[in-house]
């Protein structure tokens, strides 16, 4: 029994992102309904296809369901669905994306009449403000996100991975909405209604650039391929067979690197010292490395840098990753059933072990019923009697505690999103070594200046929380950590994955201390992999994913597509993954340990290819900026300096409203263009044609012109371009809020609503130990002295030591220190 299996979801339209929201339900035991009209979901014709003809995207989102028809012609479809959705408890709605023939239902109505029922709407742009009825996809909307620009040859175009972004992004965070409903039903609250916002949950992916081009101002410029501000070398490279990705942020990793490579000279040089300094002479550093490189392949490499700690991975091939023994074995790999073919593809990567997601399944055929739908208990789409217990228009997660052990970015992104939907979020670091996006180097005046209290970045990722800080290398400071579990209902860490254990905080201890404690690990590869203790950055996931070897243009180098596209992506797994141990957690008093593996978090977005792969055996084609579906498709030079946009025609009317608008009306009456193939035959004219339309306009009076004629287009726009970005500007999508140190400041709002506003960002990221007293004493109950002693005693504390103060805490009285330090 899954932890969902007493819960029926109903899926209507055709949406990635509410097909992929969906399917994680179904992962965990839902009994999960999708509807379609008689021809299908046109998501089954969607590229790449097997070799039987069946959608390889389509099978990803959907095995382990059931397909209900309903054709809108037939008298008694309305009243069909209407009962349909009655009977069930979610509702996932992709209609405002693309209908797909549903019969029209009046969703309030029903929603009046069943309290309980949870609802999900998706939409491409939300249903007010300037871009709102845009034609849009995948790739438009990453574009306008800011996610396709920095991204290529410095002399353009910008190059873009293929589809499939979006609806996995956007999935992840219908379903959280979702699942954070489901809590609040748990314990006897009615309903939910969410908007969810595909282009704004492409923003979970730019918000870190943003902010840092908030506070650095307009640096970010496209410099090359596999290379991204502000971090040098972080790419991928050639060995003597095989591809190494390469991560160097902290100047231990560089130095390690310039020693596994035997470049003293680069090492010592002071002048490189710093990430912004190697990036300005990138090219010269890379004519020394990139021959060393190639002395060695890619796994010779791979070992040296583990044991080196140095975050490099080799960059695997589709074909690697389906010869991985260790995938398969943790359900990363999953088998698939399409049809009479079988086939591999990504599965659940929220890695719970208590309660583990469905290994694989079977995708259905249109109408068909798998086994075990129907066989399930389920609940009534009325919430219980008790619903006044919970306070409709209050936070879903209120109530919930979570324990935060994390730094950086993933982990933080995984308790933001938890206390931006109400948890009581208490972030646990220590004066010894604060969250290192606060700042990893220390240069002169960096703690006398409090700069560690003035990294927007940090303040991003870590609103509405509160802060205490410990040093959990000494036992009162390990106490207190342990008083504090006991009473939580999540902790989250992204440590290595010993790191808590080793201070004696393992889930063998805590589950002692609280069994109904949920406890994740994020680490890059996962606690039992073979590569536990791999380094690994946002950027080294990406590399090992399989992602890079399918974008750009064959015989190219496997392009990475963002310089740190893994870090959020595993925030958002990570978030999925503790609600539904928590809904286990508060139905059955049980908790349990979740080995989120970041790394497989990342093979959804090459989900396809491993699956045709798998079928067919030949390596996946790889279509540059071009697409297998659409033609034209591509990235487009305007006027200006590096101005581009990105435009695609996805059927035949689309392209005769092109042709029209770039002035071949020849084109527009040829009947034989309205089919892709014979488009394809002449796609080099098309684009010239379009880019001699595009060249001499501005790119916002492109995207204009190409929306006023039905045609999907969007500006490729910089991370900064976002902070002024007119439909965010009128969704109040960036709130202000003032904190100390850095004053008035935007935050990003979530992607997705309960009504018209977004939730409030309530309380600014907290001070380094700011809510030290308050949480001490107001949840552990210790005194004002006890409290002053800790200070005293450097076990708690407000401000950053230094070098030497770190120096002298080491030579502490082997009695101050826990014996497991």
């Amino acid at each position: 029994m899954g932890v969902f299996s007493n819960l029926r979801v109903v899926e209507i339209g055709s949406s990635a992102a509410t097909s992929y929201c969906a399917r994680l339900f179904a992962d965990f035991g839902a009994d999960v309904q999708k509807v379609e009209p008689p021809a299908g979901d046109p998501l089954r014709r969607s590229a790449p296809l097997t070799p039987g003809g069946q959608s390889a995207w389509f099978a990803f989102l959907n095995f382990n369901k059931s397909s209900i028809i309903v054709d809108r012609a037939e008298a008694d479809a309305i009243l069909r669905l209407t009962t349909l959705i009655e009977g069930c408890d979610i509702l996932v709605d992709g209609r405002d994306v693309d209908p797909a023939d549903c019969p029209s239902v009046d969703i309030t109505a029903i929603r009046q009449r069943c309290s309980g029922l949870i609802y999900v709407e998706a939409s491409w742009f939300g249903r007010e403000g300037p871009y709102a009825g845009f034609a849009a996809t995948d790739s438009t909307v990453r574009a306008l996100a800011g996610l396709v620009k920095l991204a290529g040859p410095v002399e353009g175009p910008p190059s873009h991975s293929p589809d499939f972004q979006t609806g996995i992004l956007a999935g992840l965070w219908g379903f959280i909405a979702a699942a954070s409903s489901a809590v609040t039903r748990t314990r006897g609250g009615a309903g939910r209604s969410w908007s969810l916002n595909i282009f704004e949950s492409c923003i979970t992916l730019s918000e870190y650039l943003m902010f840092e081009a908030f506070e650095h101002g307009d640096v970010m410029r496209r410099i090359g391929i596999n290379r991204f501000w502000p971090n040098f070398p972080t790419g991928i490279y050639e060995t003597k067979r095989g591809w190494l990705g390469v991560t160097t942020v902290a100047p231990t990793q560089w130095r390690a690197f310039c020693d596994m490579l035997g470049l003293a000279e680069l090492r010592d040089d002071p002048a490189l010292v710093l990430n912004d300094n190697r990036l300005q002479r990138a090219d010269e550093i890379e004519r020394q490395f990139l021959p060393r490189l190639k002395t060695r392949t890619a796994q010779e490499w791979f070992a040296e840098g583990l044991r080196r700690k140095i975050p490099i991975v080799a960059v695997p091939e589709i074909s690697d990753l389906l010869q991985d023994s260790e995938k398969k074995e943790r359900g990363a790999i999953v088998p698939v059933l399409l049809g009479e073919e079988e086939g591999l593809t990504a599965g659940s990567m929220q890695r719970l072990t208590l309660t583990p997601p469905r290994h694989g399944g079977r995708v259905p055929a249109p109408g068909e019923q798998q086994a075990f739908a129907n066989s399930r208990r389920r609940q009534t789409g009325t919430a219980s009697a008790s619903s006044s217990i919970i306070d409709a228009g209050g936070l879903p997660l209120h109530g919930v505690r979570v324990i935060d052990f994390s730094m950086g970015w993933a982990g933080p992104l995984c308790t933001r999103t938890l206390a931006d939907l109400g948890a009581e979020v208490i972030k646990v670091e220590a004066i010894q070594y604060p969250d290192w996006w606060r700042g990893l180097n220390r240069p002169a005046g960096f703690l006398a200046g409090q700069m560690y209290e003035k990294a927007v970045r940090f303040c991003m990722m870590n609103r509405n929380k509160r802060g205490i800080t410990l040093d959990l290398k000494r036992t009162r400071g390990l106490d207190l950590a342990k008083r504090l579990l006991a009473g939580a209902d999540i902790v989250v860490d992204n440590y290595s994955v010993d790191v808590l254990p080793r201070l004696g905080l393992g889930y063998d201890v805590l589950r002692t201390l609280n069994p109904r404690l949920v406890m994740m690990s994020m680490s890059a590869f996962g606690t039992n992999s073979a590569f536990r203790n791999c380094r690994g950055y946002g950027s080294t996931l990406e590399q090992g994913s399989g992602l890079p070897s399918v974008i750009g243009h064959p015989g190219q180098a496997p392009l990475m597509s963002h310089v740190a596209f893994g870090d959020a992506v595993g925030g958002l797994n990570g978030c999925a993954a503790v609600l539904v141990a928590l809904i286990h957690a508060l139905t059955s008093g049980q908790g349990q340990f979740i080995d989120l593996a970041q790394i497989e978090c990342m093979m959804p977005f090459a989900a396809p290819w491993i699956a045709v792969n798998s079928i067919r055996g030949t390596p996946p084609i790889r279509y540059g900026n071009r697409h297998p579906q659409f033609v034209p498709h591509g990235c487009f030079r305007c006027a200006g300096e590096d101005n581009w946009i990105l435009l695609a025609a996805t059927d035949a009317d689309m392209w005769q409203r092109l042709a029209v608008l770039v002035g071949r009306l020849d084109w527009a009456a040829d009947a034989s263009l309205k089919y892709v193939e014979r488009r394809r035959d002449v796609e080099d004219e098309i684009e010239r044609a379009i880019e001699g339309w595009t060249l001499p306009r501005n790119a916002d009076q492109a995207m204009s012109e190409l929306q006023a004629s039905g045609v999907a287009a969007g500006v490729a726009r910089l991370p900064i371009d976002l902070l002024n970005d007119r439909h965010l500007r009128s969704r109040a999508f960036l709130q202000e809020i003032e904190r100390a140190f850095i004053g008035l400041h935007p935050q990003p709002s979530m992607p997705v609503r309960e009504a018209a506003g977004s939730y409030e960002v309530r309380t600014a990221a907290p001070t380094l130990g700011q809510h030290n007293a308050e949480i001490l004493s107001g949840v552990l109950g210790i005194s004002d002295v006890e409290i002053a002693d800790l200070m005293k005693q450097g076990i708690i504390g407000m401000a950053m030591l230094s070098e030497a103060e770190l120096t002298k805490a080491r030579t502490l009285p082997q009695n101050e220190k826990s014996a497991l330090s």
